[in-house]
């Protein structure tokens, strides 16, 4: 996890949030036409960093493609058991007229699920207008999707998981026996949503805001996905 204020915010919410996750449905049912639910799976946006003594994250480039892959195939298990069908998204069979339209989505799902997750849930950063309703979309620009992909809804997901190493972890140990000071250590902060295709907006979200939790392999992902996809619409 870099960057500043959205780090503070995120390590705010960790200490003092009692839950792991928190969903927000719109919708408690999917729209299933034909028997069948079609998803576009996109790439999780997904890092991976060590936490040094000093505090400075370095993000590692081997942990982060092992994670999206592991995950990847986790989100797949998840649809066979909630009989969906998911498709992956892929860059290298659109028509380039609509390669950037939908990295442009992608980039608009990053800032519309940060703001989610500062300003909807209860707390000093949630705006007056958010305490009693959920109502967030990406607009018209997700059509292209739908059409691309014949599907219904499209799951995106965000994470940066971040792991102490020894001599972080030995500085803890020291402050906290010496002079009583807790040291924060790594950490896990992930969102995802569900975007209705027909109309851009975000009918599922489920947050995830916890100092345990691991992406580094197979097992350790199906673990986490399956706790993200808590709550997820029938």
């Amino acid at each position: 996890m870099r960057g500043g204020k959205f780090v503070l915010v995120a390590m705010l919410g960790i200490a003092l949030s009692a839950c792991q996750s928190m969903t927000l449905p719109k919708t408690k049912e999917l729209t299933r036409e034909a028997g069948e639910t079609r998803v576009v799976l996109m790439p999780p946006d997904v890092q991976l960093s060590e936490l040094d003594a000093g505090g400075v994250l370095e993000p590692k480039a081997d942990w982060t493609e092992a994670a999206k892959r592991d995950m990847v195939t986790a989100f797949h298990a998840q649809g066979i058991e909630r009989n969906l069908v998911m498709v992956d998204y892929d860059e290298g069979k659109l028509p380039p007229d609509k390669v950037e339209a939908l990295r442009a989505v992608t980039k608009l799902y990053g800032a519309v699920g940060k703001s989610i997750l500062i300003h909807q849930y209860s707390g000093p950063l949630q705006l007056p207008t958010k305490q009693h309703v959920f109502d967030w979309s990406l607009g018209p620009s997700v059509a292209v999707l739908r059409e691309q992909y014949n599907a219904d809804y499209a799951l995106l997901t965000y994470v940066r998981d971040s792991y102490s190493t020894g001599g972080r972890i030995a500085l803890q140990i020291v402050a906290a026996a010496v002079i009583g000071v807790a040291i924060p250590g790594g950490s896990q902060l992930a969102f995802v949503s569900l975007i209705d295709l027909r109309t851009g907006d975000i009918v599922w979200y489920n947050r995830l805001l916890r100092q345990t939790g691991d992406l580094r392999g197979e097992k350790a992902a199906k673990g986490t996905v399956a706790t993200m996809m808590e709550g997820f619409p029938k």
